[in-house]
């Protein structure tokens, strides 16, 4: 289901369509729902690198992976995408069990703070929660 199906979708800030995908950035997290069939590698995620610095600068954010498409990440690329220091909080929302499968080998090789959920809501509340936690933890 789309966030635009949601009631979270009244809580966006901004809409931004990239060639990979549609993202809608909050407060402090972003929703990718990106675009059937496309890969997604280091080089063709520069346009949503740049998005997210504009809207988040240096403080830390959240994404949230909406799959309701299927698309591909070059494995390869992982060790790059692995600097985003500001990411503290990376959930996919899955929608088959070929997906959640999808989700666990991609754990061998993203080292973000990674869960897997079967909705938006609870992925948003997890991404909340762990940017709570966060931001007290660098404030002791």
């Amino acid at each position: 289901m789309s966030i635009t199906e949601t009631p979270l979708y009244q809580n966006v800030k901004s809409h931004e369509k990239t060639s990979l995908g549609n993202l809608f950035f909050f407060e402090n997290y972003i929703v990718a729902e990106f675009f059937e069939g496309v890969e997604i590698n280091y080089n063709n995620f520069e346009t949503v690198r740049e998005l997210i610095k504009e809207h988040f600068g240096n403080d830390s954010f959240g994404l949230i992976s909406n799959r309701i498409n299927s698309y591909s990440i070059v494995i390869t690329d992982a060790p790059l995408f692995n600097q985003c220091e500001s990411l503290k909080a990376y959930a996919t929302v899955t929608y088959s069990l070929f997906a959640e499968r999808v989700f666990n080998v991609e754990n061998y090789f993203f080292k973000f703070n990674k869960q897997n959920f079967n909705s938006l809501t609870d992925a948003k509340v997890w991404v909340e929660d762990t940017l709570t936690i966060h931001t007290r933890q660098s404030l002791n």
